[in-house]
């Protein structure tokens, strides 16, 4: 039997991890979310699993301790282990150079975190159809 297909989510505010962790489980509720407050956790979680349980998308907040998204896209661009997964931003920063310095650096989307639940929603499924079917 197939893993539960699994999405990874870094954001050091628990409030966001909470909210965005139920918008994904209301949209898909087979997936398997896990959550970690900063870039080096996202590191030490991905060494920890094989090969066939890594996510199928990689979110990561913009503004994270040790490591920011940026600084974790520039990092995890140069292992081949991780170049088929998907990285997505949501981040409440709007600047441009944020935006271009993750987007040039691997990040698929770049998000600007919603205060509107439907938005949240609409978000949330562009980065779950990174997941397939």
């Amino acid at each position: 039997m197939p893993l539960k297909r699994k999405i990874l989510i870094a954001d050091d505010d628990s409030e966001d991890l909470e909210i965005l962790t139920e918008v994904f489980n209301q949209l898909d509720n087979h997936m398997s979310i896990h959550t970690v407050q900063n870039g080096s956790q996202v590191f030490r979680y991905l060494a920890s699993i094989a090969d066939d349980d890594l996510p199928c998308v990689i979110v990561l907040d913009y503004k994270m301790p040790i490591l920011n998204a940026a600084e974790v896209l520039e990092k995890i661009r140069s292992e081949e282990r991780y170049s088929h997964i998907p990285k997505v931003v949501w981040s409440t920063s709007g600047r441009k150079e944020d935006m271009s310095r993750c987007l040039n650096a691997g990040a698929r989307e770049y998000f600007i975190k919603p205060s509107k639940t439907s938005e949240l929603k609409r978000m949330a499924g562009i980065m779950l159809r990174y997941c397939g079917s």
